[in-house]
């Protein structure tokens, strides 16, 4: 289905992220797409298994997103052990991924879809040139319904303040665990 595509913030921040899915999840309907990325010199490994964590946490504004609880800074290898179907961050369901690459989750049914679509995000990790990573996420969110246009445009502006958050933390602490040369494995 089309992409509606948005140059600018709040629909785009960070380096340049293709917008073209790794995962192969169906989308009904036109969509709306919103790009978010961090580059990177921590390795695939350590930046997936920070992924994988968002199971246990959001890593973002703990105050308002964990109910005051801080995110675990230190990374639990079970949790890449995953299936389709397991809850992350509480309102979203892995719908795919691929070690050491990517997740793609979907917005769970019931509450979390009325308030904010049914929508999907892809967190991924790419290779660039000269050693160099990016993390990235990927929200497509429909286009179509009543009030799409507004919620979407708030949910863009409200997702870009905690994702950009939600980035840099995971990069810090895959780039901390490098540092220290903590096996992420």
């Amino acid at each position: 289905m089309p992409t509606l595509a948005r140059p600018q913030r709040p629909w785009r921040w960070g380096p340049p992220l293709t917008d073209e899915p790794s995962g192969r999840v169906p989308l009904p309907g036109p969509h709306v797409v919103a790009t978010r990325a961090v580059r990177t010199t921590a390795s695939p490994q350590s930046l997936f298994l920070w992924l994988c964590q968002l199971r246990r946490a959001p890593y973002s504004y703990d105050w308002l997103d964990n109910f005051g609880r801080r995110s675990p800074q230190r990374a639990d290898p079970t949790m890449t052990r995953l299936a389709v179907g397991q809850r992350f961050m509480t309102i979203f369901t892995l719908l795919v991924f691929e070690a050491d690459r990517s997740l793609t989750l979907g917005m769970r049914p019931g509450a979390p879809s009325r308030l904010f679509g049914a929508l999907v995000v892809e967190y991924r990790v790419d290779r660039l040139p000269d050693d160099v990573r990016q993390l990235g996420a990927i929200l497509r969110m429909p286009a179509s319904g009543p009030g799409a246009a507004a919620r979407n445009t708030a949910l863009a502006w409200g997702d870009l303040v905690m994702m950009r958050k939600q980035l840099h933390e995971l990069r810090r602490l895959a780039e901390r665990d490098a540092s220290i040369g903590e096996a992420v494995r």
